[in-house]
């Protein structure tokens, strides 16, 4: 169990090969007990409640092993592992919002919440992207993994996705002669944020529609990946509000 429980905290994979991946925390433990995810072990240090720990196996120990075990800083006093989705999936008209090369994991957490609250029907992450169940994305995600739709894709697979959608792909730029966001309608829609550092990869590029922009000071190189897609869903969920005042 030890083993197998570093190897789900270090590889993506191995998550992926054995379908599972590794949480910490009582309180992302509560979410995922609530969503219905399946929980297929806990290794505490606490005592649990019959609500968070009836129906998995629980192993009780100390907090120095727990340290040992979890991939993370400042491990909490639980660790426990979550079944994946299974395998096959399809796509629902909505908005999306893609990934394209996002590498840190606190950014993919951080997008997967906020599309959670703003009512986005899927993260679409290219596979330069970093993984959804990486443990450090799944703790930024606040439980939110447990519910919101995410995919991981190559980007030889987006125009058949697109087309499926009957979309428009639509490229977050830093370019100020681009579109500014307001002036478009980002309902059923694939909405594109690249690399922090280099932007949308040439393949999403050729791929786009369009290019948008935020409005940002020109004191302001750029803003963080997961703030960018934040704004592009909000205005998504507005554009939709004001939609159903017309």
């Amino acid at each position: 169990m030890c083993l197998h429980v570093k190897k789900l905290g270090a590889s993506r994979s191995y998550r992926e090969e054995h379908r599972q991946f590794l949480c910490d925390g009582e309180k992302l433990l509560e979410e995922a007990v609530r969503s219905g995810t399946a929980v297929e072990a806990i290794i505490t240090s606490a005592i649990l409640p019959d609500t968070l720990s009836a129906g998995s196996r629980v192993y009780y120990t100390d907090q120095s092993l727990i340290d040992s075990l979890s991939p993370l800083k400042n491990a909490q006093n639980t660790l426990f592992i979550c079944s994946m989705p299974p395998a096959g999936f399809t796509f629902q008209k909505g908005t999306h919002i893609l990934l394209d090369g996002v590498q840190d994991p606190g950014n993919v957490g951080a997008v997967v919440r906020s599309a959670s609250a703003f009512g986005i029907s899927t993260v679409i992450l290219t596979d330069k992207s970093a993984d959804p169940y990486n443990p450090k994305a799944v703790r930024a995600s606040m439980g939110s993994l447990f519910r919101q739709h995410t995919h991981a894709v190559n980007v030889s697979e987006l125009a058949g996705i697109k087309q499926s959608l009957d979309a428009v792909l639509i490229g977050a730029s830093l370019d100020s002669n681009d579109t500014d966001i307001t002036e478009i309608n980002l309902q059923n829609s694939i909405v594109a944020i690249g690399n922090e550092g280099s932007g949308l990869s040439d393949e999403v590029k050729a791929l786009c529609d369009i290019s948008i922009r935020i409005p940002i000071s020109p004191q302001c190189e750029s803003l963080n990946a997961a703030v960018a897609a934040s704004i592009m869903m909000w205005e998504a969920v507005r554009g939709k509000a004001m939609k159903g005042m017309d």
